[in-house]
């Protein structure tokens, strides 16, 4: 949310396809999903299960798991070199065969063709326009490599503190399709803050220290974040609610690896 303007927020929101992302992925599996299903195994894709890493105490446990939380920071480093080149193509066409698409009312083949332009556009000004200027095609390939590596292992791991680490709750595919708690309980309940009381680290992040005042208030700007946060605490003390919340970054990060480790030696639901 940048403006009470929607035309802004919605011409916003393609910069995600300057980056090499797709905004209409993004709105299903992040807008859509996440923000309504949160660690909700099956419906929420964040905590699926990934090549080599088990998000969810639901997932399928193999054998390498165990040392997971060793080598998890290497495979965040590919993220988005993932993401860009592949996820956007997979979700793509999951979501067409799904019906998704034309239950949010997008039409299949014009958000097709509009991927495949914004990924070539992409490819073009990123790899393609430095080589044509002269720059040695390796160095350029180097980089961008270096590039994706660098914001791959920054963004997941701001996603990840969120809601895969010590206090936010997980939960199974809920049989009968309804939740066992109201929507704005189960974002308290399956949420958790960092470093909110760093302005270096607010700014840098542009608010998702903040993922409690996220998750409830996505359709407010994350400048007030802040002193939302504290009318959200008060009122949780009020309600006898969970606020899970770790002063410093490095207690997060402490914190995200024990469930690692903990979710790659079996730990399942009761």
């Amino acid at each position: 949310t940048f403006s009470k303007n929607p035309i802004i927020n919605k011409l916003m929101s393609h910069s995600m396809e300057v980056i090499g992302g797709s905004s209409f992925t993004w709105k299903i599996q992040h807008n859509i999903l996440h923000h309504s299903y949160t660690n909700v195994y099956g419906l929420d894709e964040d905590i699926d299960d990934k090549p080599f890493l088990r998000l969810s105490p639901e997932g399928e446990l193999k054998k390498y798991h165990r040392f997971q939380h060793i080598y998890a920071s290497l495979l965040y480093c590919f993220a988005t070199l993932s993401w860009t080149m592949k996820k956007d193509f997979v979700q793509l066409f999951h979501y067409h065969r799904q019906g998704i698409t034309k239950q949010y009312g997008y039409k299949p083949k014009l958000e097709t063709t509009k991927l495949f332009v914004s990924k070539a556009l992409y490819l073009l000004y990123t790899i393609g326009l430095p080589i044509i200027l002269g720059v040695t095609w390796w160095a350029v390939l180097v980089g961008f490599v270096i590039m994706h590596m660098v914001a791959g292992l920054w963004i997941t791991i701001v996603f990840q503190l969120a809601h895969v680490v010590e206090g936010p709750e997980h939960h199974s595919h809920p049989q009968n399709g309804k939740l066992e708690n109201t929507w704005a309980i189960h974002q308290l309940k399956s949420t958790a803050n960092f470093s909110t009381r760093s302005s270096f680290m607010t700014y840098i992040l542009g608010g998702l220290n903040f993922q409690v005042e996220h998750h409830l208030f996505p359709n407010i700007s994350h400048v007030h974040y802040k002193e939302i946060s504290k009318i959200v605490r008060d009122t949780t003390k009020e309600f006898e609610l969970p606020y899970y919340e770790y002063r410093w970054f490095t207690q997060a990060i402490a914190s995200h690896l024990r469930v690692l480790k903990n979710l790659g030696n079996g730990w399942r639901l009761a």
